[in-house]
Order: C-alpha cells, then sequence, then structure tokens
C-alpha cells in the first residue's frame, strides 16, 4: 500500500553557492532546520565565497526543467521557493513549472548579491515582474528589488508600505517587504496581504555576517507553508529564525559571512 506523503516538501529553484551561505545551499539548511525535506532544481552554478560572486555558470534550460519535472513527477511538492533564475528564458520555464506544480510558491526575486554582483540581466526584469510576481503566494523583495520591479522609492516604512501594494495590484498573493536596506537603527519586515499589515521589527544588529539572509528567509517561510502553516504564522517563524542565526553567525570568511543555520537542530539536543 503506498503511503500518503508527509507534509513539509520544498522544491527550491535556485543557483548554487559555492561558499554554502546563499542559494540552494541556504536554502536546504533553512528547510531542513525548520522540519522540512528540501529537494532543489539547480539553475546555475556559481564561483562564490564570502568576499563575492567571482562567475556565474548557468544550466541548459532543459536540465534545469528535468530536475523540477523529476522531483515532481516522484517526491511531489507542498511548496515551491524561487531564487536566482537568471535570464529571460529560465523565468518563462519556471513560471511554466509554477503553473503545473498545484503547490504555493515563494518568490524571492534575486537581482544582486551582497557583494554588489549582478545576478538577474535588466531585460529579464521585466519577465519577473509579468510571469513571477503574479505567481507568487508571497513574494519577499529587498528594497533595492521593490524598487526595480515597480519603480516607487523605498527609503523608508512609507516606501515599502506603497512599492508592497504595486506589487500585490501587480498580482502577488502576499508580499513580504524587508526592510534590511531601509536605514534606521530598527530593521522593519512588513507583510502585505489583501486583507492587511503585520510589522516585524527588530533592532539592527551591528555584524557583516548576513550573506544569504534573503535565501534563508524566504526558503524558511516556503518551510512553513509546506508544513500547512497560516501564512501570517509561516512569516513570523521564518522571521525569528533568521533572526537568531543571524545573531548566531560563526564568523567565517573575511566578507559577508554566511548565518548559523543549524542553531534550531542543536538547540533540541
Amino acid at each position: 500500500m503506498r503511503m500518503t506523503s508527509p507534509a513539509g516538501r520544498v522544491l527550491i529553484i535556485a543557483g548554487s553557492d559555492s561558499g554554502g551561505g546563499a542559494g540552494i545551499q541556504a536554502d536546504i539548511k533553512a528547510v531542513t532546520a525548520l522540519g522540512g525535506y528540501a529537494a532543489t532544481a539547480i539553475t546555475a552554478v556559481t564561483v562564490q565565497n564570502t568576499l563575492g560572486v567571482h562567475g556565474v555558470h548557468p544550466l541548459p534550460l532543459d536540465l534545469i526543467e528535468a530536475q523540477a519535472r523529476a522531483v515532481l513527477d516522484d517526491i511531489g511538492a507542498d511548496a515551491l521557493k524561487t531564487g536566482m533564475l537568471g535570464g529571460v528564458e529560465v523565468v518563462e520555464r519556471v513560471a511554466a513549472i509554477l503553473d503545473t506544480s498545484g503547490a504555493p510558491a515563494v518568490v524571492d526575486p534575486v537581482m544582486i548579491a551582497k557583494g554588489g554582483a549582478p545576478l538577474l540581466p535588466d531585460e529579464a526584469v521585466q519577465a519577473v515582474r509579468s510571469l513571477m510576481v503574479p505567481r507568487a503566494a508571497l513574494l519577499t523583495p529587498n528594497a533595492p528589488e521593490a524598487e526595480a520591479l515597480t519603480g516607487v522609492a523605498v527609503a523608508d516604512l512609507d516606501g515599502q508600505r506603497r512599492a508592497g501594494e504595486a506589487l500585490l495590484a501587480l498580482g502577488a498573493r502576499a508580499v513580504l517587504m524587508k526592510g534590511g536596506h531601509v536605514p534606521g537603527g530598527t530593521v522593519i519586515d512588513l507583510l502585505l496581504t489583501p486583507s492587511g499589515e503585520t510589522l516585524l521589527e527588530g533592532p539592527r544588529l551591528d555584524t557583516r555576517h548576513t550573506h544569504g539572509t534573503g535565501c534563508t528567509l524566504a526558503s524558511a517561510c516556503a518551510a512553513g507553508l509546506a508544513k500547512g502553516m497560516p501564512l501570517e504564522a509561516a512569516v513570523a517563524e521564518a522571521w525569528a529564525y533568521v533572526a537568531e542565526a543571524i545573531r548566531r553567525a560563526p564568523g567565517l570568511g573575511q566578507g559577508h559571512g554566511p548565518l548559523d543555520h543549524g542553531w534550531p537542530l542543536r538547540d533540541a539536543r
């Protein structure tokens, strides 16, 4: 007799980070730490460490799709998470995969690496706007990404709110406007849905070890949704997890170091 698949399966479609702090590696760690099961479709291999991105090598379109289809046809998914996609053609393929998956998608519109390297060509921004945003159960842009997608300046909470509302108008079912790039001693992330808003705020930590924060937060949200949690609860759990992971960062590397993704597993011992 075939057993019913347990909830918590997350298919992650994103790029690989050789340094382990962001991308697929961070995604797998976050989903696992929060009790989910991570499967992947890798879009590109990056040459990367805490000092920056030193090379990006896209995978063939058919290979990207084949990875995703293999997972969905066998293991299945309770949620999907997308990260670094690359060019227009990849965005188009991934949008088609989302349409057939039957699971909610957390879309992290990755455009620029922590060190400033571009990860999305300018011509692909429109494809993300028109194809990925409307397919997002939750969109997780930072301030520069929200500005690129909407044309709305994001320099304060009001800007976060206006950009988030513009993204809802473009079709996203919910938007988590991240506030890490917004000046101030308090970091405010703003969750916007058609029914209202929720503020998640905490003191800004004085640390350079924030590599992969966006990837980690989006995957943590996807893990919560995959486990069947309501959106607000999934986002709150993810937010608390990432905040503690930043606080416990191991201090690796000479640049923007990684988070401590595994802290819940050690605390559970």
